[in-house]
């Protein structure tokens, strides 16, 4: 069901920036979110709660900008441990077999001011698919909060969708829908 991600993050559409940067992700602000029907009658919504990588931003050719992410499968998040457990196991993303999903961008391109497109490989249950997120850039500046004062800070939002049954997803046919709809939001902090 679900995934992924993506996940990640964005790079694709930003403003100016000096030169090449690089930023690791700030786990408390960044999210991967996910929904897919629910035997028709609504979107069931998880998430997943233990995410880290990094990007690197190119002012100058934002082809040449990257994503990297990794999720840990056991932190897939629907605030129903019964549903949360169902998730980790064979049927769905089998955690003990594959604990990681991960992301890494293989092009990034420019749609708008602040838009762009950013295509990657996801991988989910061992099986790795080409996936292509439309990412909104939000902001470029140092941080504001005094504890991290004057650090660069990037943050993007990124949505997307997918088939669960490209990544061996298939429990569920006809009770669970095969698109799973992405919502991503980035915060990173500069290395």
């Amino acid at each position: 069901m679900l995934l992924r991600t993506i996940p990640v993050l964005a790079l694709c559409a930003m403003p100016a920036l000096a030169e090449q940067q690089s930023f690791k992700l700030d786990p408390q602000h960044t999210n991967v979110m996910w929904g897919v029907s629910h035997f028709g009658y609504s979107k069931m919504i998880g998430r997943f709660n233990a995410i880290e990588g990094s990007f690197t931003l190119d002012e100058q050719n934002v082809g040449n900008s990257k994503v990297d992410v990794s999720i840990k499968t056991e932190s897939v998040d629907t605030k129903v441990p019964q549903l949360d457990t169902h998730l980790k196991s064979p049927d769905f993303f089998n955690a003990a077999a594959h604990p990681t999903i991960t992301f890494k961008s293989t092009s990034a391109s420019k749609t708008g001011e602040k838009t762009g497109k950013l295509t990657g490989d996801l991988t989910i249950n061992g099986v790795t698919k080409p996936v292509t997120l439309d990412v909104t850039f939000n902001k470029l500046a140092p941080h504001p909060v005094p504890a991290m004062k004057g650090v660069p800070n990037a943050g993007f939002s990124a949505t997307g969708k997918l088939n669960r049954h490209d990544f061996n997803v298939s429990y569920g046919k006809g009770a669970i829908g095969d698109d799973v709809t992405l919502w991503i939001e980035v915060e990173g902090q500069k290395m």
